[in-house]
């Protein structure tokens, strides 16, 4: 994980604009810790950042104070929950930026054996959803990310009967699984049932509709774990869910995994997995090509669109493949475009076609040599 080392706290501070448009942006005081300086609301008002250290991560997130205790005796108020206000999601891998949100209400808030949970409704993107500090998704563009993290591998492949999903609880990649009439078998493994069953079960039901496929069996438990008791050449696909684009890449955090991975594969089997957008100042595609190619003998790729809610709007995906059938991740081969039956999904995809699929694979000039500089 990338450490954000020396400050533990932060001064945030609001200043209002009048229209209700937010701008915001870091800045370093006097004595080396930053501050946070945005336009957000109607009023003047101070609120407390609150910060929350995982692993040897720092996370930040900051609720504004409402009007009624602006005027608070000691003038800074700390707060243990969020209130309504402003949300900044402020992820240690974009160091000076954050992405604000109007809240509407707070929906939940509460702990599990793993994690902080916490779910609003937004203004402009609807229901979203924090763990640990990291924002994982919006109502508004979950079906992005979740159709094309699938159907990238699905699609690229005759036939899969066998796929496994590591990580994913909120039932999107599931649901877009079950698209495919094909397969006999939908694994999941998910470290936290809390997840499951009040997050997403409870609040996002059209997503959670993935558990409802009589294929799918769920297993809840430490992923590296279960990946390791995986027979030899189990299933057709896997893909990575268990890392958001908010904290380390899946790929950084699952390196020295990825022989489990291409272990429990097939020859000619696949790994779809999150990446960094290439904006991110450390985005070296080159390296991140380089090491999967020392474990995956096949195809491996950069694939990247568009999803609003996260950093820079971008993100990106590696598919691999293991030795074996040659696999051509840019055309697929087991297209869904005019399939009439959707599974347990309310209807076509959203975003996710064929001609999406290839164009996914189109780099842009400064990409095309591996390079990460733009």
């Amino acid at each position: 994980m990338a450490k954000v080392s020396g400050v533990v706290s932060a001064v945030f501070m609001a200043k209002a604009n009048g229209n209700g448009v937010a701008s915001a942006e870091f800045k370093a005081n006097g004595n080396g810790s930053p501050e946070f300086h945005a336009n957000l609301h109607r009023k003047e008002t101070v609120g407390d950042g609150v910060m929350a250290e995982h692993g040897n991560t720092i996370v930040s997130s900051v609720s504004l104070l409402p009007p009624e205790t602006e005027n608070s005796s000691n003038g800074d108020v700390c707060f243990s929950s969020a209130i309504p206000g402003w949300y900044a999601d402020a992820p240690p891998l974009w160091p000076g930026e954050a992405h604000v949100y109007k809240v509407e209400k707070v929906l939940f808030r509460g702990k599990s054996e793993y994690q902080e949970l916490f779910i609003f409704e937004s203004a402009t993107s609807g229901k979203i959803v924090i763990l640990d500090g990291y924002l994982q998704l919006s109502e508004k563009d979950e079906f992005v990310y979740q159709e094309m993290l699938t159907h990238l591998a699905l699609c690229s492949i005759p036939n899969p009967k066998k796929v496994l999903l590591v990580g994913g609880g909120d039932g999107g990649i599931l649901r877009e699984a079950s698209r495919h009439s094909s397969l006999e078998q939908i694994d999941i493994c998910e470290i936290d049932k809390m997840v499951i069953d009040v997050v997403y079960k409870q609040f996002f039901p059209d997503i959670a509709v993935g558990f409802e496929d009589p294929r799918v069996s769920v297993y809840i438990g430490d992923g590296v774990e279960f990946l390791k008791s995986v027979p030899e050449a189990t299933y057709d696909a896997i893909i990575l869910d268990a890392f958001q684009e908010m904290g380390p890449s899946a790929l950084e955090l699952a390196d020295k995994h990825l022989e489990s991975v291409a272990r429990a594969l097939r020859p000619g089997g696949v790994l779809s997995t999150q990446a960094e957008s290439m904006w991110n100042k450390n985005f070296i595609l080159e390296d991140i090509i380089a090491d999967c190619r020392k474990i995956f003998k096949g195809s491996v790729n950069y694939a990247w669109t568009t999803v609003p809610v996260y950093s820079s709007g971008v993100v990106g995906f590696i598919l691999c493949a293991t030795e074996g059938p040659p696999v051509d991740f840019k055309h697929p081969i087991n297209p869904i475009d005019a399939v009439p039956n959707h599974g347990v999904a309310k209807g076509p995809p959203k975003f996710y076609n064929s001609e999406v699929h290839t164009a996914a694979f189109c780099l842009p000039s400064f990409l095309k040599g591996g390079s990460s500089k733009n």
